[in-house]
């Protein structure tokens, strides 16, 4: 256990560097001068940009650029925009937002997702199990803007039964119409990847042993068929659920949520580099420990993942 932990370990870091590489360098690799932009309506003198691109470093090779950002993160800095503001301040007020969103999406992911695929795999080849799988592929064939405005438009302008947009409603309303749409691809995942799992442990050998002993469905079912069915759908679960942690930039920027996908939209937009890098930095850092945590997890539930 001890020599998986260091290797997965070891991966992360190596993943993290070069994944934080290869963003850094795509970011400020971007056309355009962000620096000439801040005067907005004045254009600043040549002396005062290339003070701020002394002050920043952007006249350095890309290389030691990173090397520095590298040296910041290690003490918890994740740096300050072109405007003097701290982009790990900048973070903390849109986390709430985020964590709320997120939070909401991934229950109902899980108590709707695994209820349908659950029900499905019981009844398998049934007009239910066709039922989910048809619901499941109109869901996934639907670009998520589409999705968001047509929510917006039916629950929200005609039926006016959701806000639409901001947070001025509070949770749970003002979140559960964007958290709806944004678990809805989740939701069809985890439906069809549960159907798939209980029907495979369905037809296995222990299971066919089981009801030969006269064990109650109920028994076999809720106990050892959901038990043995859990691993690959609570491994998804638990790494969609560091996905959605990560912010949803479209789900947010239709709903005008003030979180961490729209201060990132906004800050490519404007060619924030600095704020850009944090943000992704941050969101790799909690997609990789997620995942590192699912791993250790799954081999504790099954040993021979460590053998692997």
């Amino acid at each position: 256990m001890l020599r998986f932990t260091i290797r997965r370990v070891i991966e992360l870091v190596l993943v993290f560097f070069g994944v934080t590489f290869a963003i850094y360098a795509a970011v400020f690799a971007l056309p355009g001068d962000p620096i000439s932009s801040l005067g907005g309506d004045q254009p600043l003198s040549p002396a005062v940009v290339e003070r701020i691109r002394e002050l920043y470093h952007l006249n350095d090779p890309l290389w030691s650029q990173y090397l520095r950002y590298l040296g910041h993160l290690l003490t918890g800095d994740l740096g300050v925009d072109f405007r003097g503001r701290s982009v790990a301040e900048r973070l903390a007020t849109r986390w709430p937002v985020t964590i709320r969103l997120a939070l909401t999406a991934w229950v109902i992911q899980v108590v709707i997702g695994v209820g349908l695929g659950l029900i499905a795999g019981l009844r398998k080849n049934t007009w239910i199990d066709r039922g989910v799988l048809i619901l499941t592929i109109l869901i996934t064939s639907v670009p998520i803007f589409v999705m968001a405005v047509t929510a917006q438009l039916v629950f929200g302008v005609k039926l006016s039964l959701l806000p639409i947009a901001g947070v001025t409603d509070g949770w749970p309303l003002s979140y559960l119409l964007p958290a709806t749409v944004l678990a809805l691809y989740g939701l069809a995942a985890v439906a069809r990847l549960t159907r798939g799992s209980v029907v495979d442990t369905m037809s296995s050998d222990f299971v066919r042993a089981l009801w030969a002993k006269g064990l109650t469905r109920r028994r076999v079912v809720g106990i050892h068929v959901l038990r043995n069915s859990s691993i690959p759908v609570l491994t998804y679960l638990a790494i969609d659920l560091g996905a959605l942690l990560g912010g949803a930039v479209v789900t947010e920027g239709i709903f005008n949520l003030p979180g961490v996908g729209q201060l990132l939209f906004q800050s490519i937009r404007v060619h924030e580099g600095p704020t850009v890098v944090g943000i992704a930095t941050a969101l790799i850092l909690i997609f990789l420990l997620t995942s590192v945590v699912v791993d250790l997890l799954n081999s504790l539930l099954d040993p021979r993942i460590r053998h692997d």
